[in-house]
């Protein structure tokens, strides 16, 4: 049995996603296929910390985003952010990445830090209100 399935059969981005979660997604895109042309000395060293630590971030804003108590959840996503920005400097520092490309992942994740900044803001109003 053969199956007949279509690209758009499988799961997209929706309109109703949150804007940090389609920032984060297209960078996750960005990084995966950038790592993949990390030199082979740091590729499965390096490149799979980094890779992981973005991932990361990705299960833990759909975890802030369908869980009760959601500043668990974009502190450590604050965190992990940290962390990937600081192996991103490095990576660029030892000219494994190029200038535009250290430009490039330093605006997202600044902009994506600025998104979840802004949650976690709201997100400590609502738990004092409560």
């Amino acid at each position: 049995m053969e199956l007949q399935s279509k690209p758009s059969d499988f799961q997209t981005l929706e309109k109703d996603d949150l804007p940090i979660f389609v920032k984060w997604y297209d960078f996750m895109k960005w990084i995966l296929a950038t790592t993949d042309h990390f030199p082979k000395k740091v590729r499965f060293t390096f490149t799979e910390r980094m890779n992981q630590l973005a991932m990361s971030v990705i299960e833990d804003l759909i975890e802030a985003r369908y869980s009760r108590n959601k500043l668990v959840a974009l502190r450590r996503a604050n965190l992990t952010l940290e962390k990937i920005r600081v192996l991103i400097r490095l990576s660029y520092e030892m000219k494994i990445l190029s200038r535009k490309s250290y430009e490039f992942a330093s605006f997202s994740i600044n902009e994506t830090g600025k998104m979840l900044g802004g949650w976690m803001k709201q997100q400590g109003e609502y738990e004092k209100a409560r």
